[in-house]
């Protein structure tokens, strides 16, 4: 892939805000043989697990319910952070990155390859923390002081993942003004 050749969704990209964060951040290169096999998705999402609901205990014992459903909500986390813990999510270092509903950026100290398919598993935090596993297309690498600056184009997305992207910058935007008025 050329420099300057107009890839898919390249104009789209520049209709989405943009906003710098400091964000937990891992990446890794797909190898060719997995690119068939990948889709961005939430991680840490238990919701698939099937549960009988808590039976609704009425009247007669609100405070036994209180309860119930506070084991339930402590439970539900205990389960996410032993999935996020075995995907590899609880020892992800911070990394400054510019992020928008078609993209994102970040400093690497190594030069990346144009076309290459990226795994990056970042968390967003902000009012409901959000963690995902995203893939992204190299489109740009640009030489900086110590190392590179790569843009990516995200690839194999739904439209829902885009959403929590989206609102976190919108989020992130709304934090980044409040301060400035201070």
């Amino acid at each position: 892939m050329g420099m300057h050749q107009n890839y898919e969704g390249e104009d789209q990209r520049r209709e989405y805000s943009r906003v710098e964060a400091y964000v937990p951040f891992e990446y890794r290169i797909v190898a060719p043989g997995e690119t068939g096999n990948i889709k961005a998705r939430i991680s840490g999402n238990t919701a698939a697990t099937e549960f009988r609901p808590i039976p609704d205990l009425g009247e007669h014992e609100p405070i036994f319910g209180e309860w119930m459903k506070l084991l339930n909500a402590k439970l539900d986390t205990i389960l996410r952070l032993l999935t996020l813990q075995r995907e590899g999510y609880c020892g992800l270092s911070y990394k400054t990155v510019n992020i928008s509903g078609g993209g994102m950026s970040f400093p690497l100290p190594d030069l990346l390859p144009l076309g290459e398919t990226l795994e990056i598993k970042l968390t967003l935090t902000l009012q409901q923390p959000v963690v995902l596993c995203i893939y992204g297309e190299v489109v740009k690498a640009d030489r900086r002081d110590k190392g590179y600056f790569i843009a990516v184009h995200y690839v194999h997305m739904e439209d829902s993942i885009r959403d929590e992207i989206i609102r976190f910058v919108f989020e992130r935007e709304r934090e980044i003004i409040r301060e400035k008025r201070r």
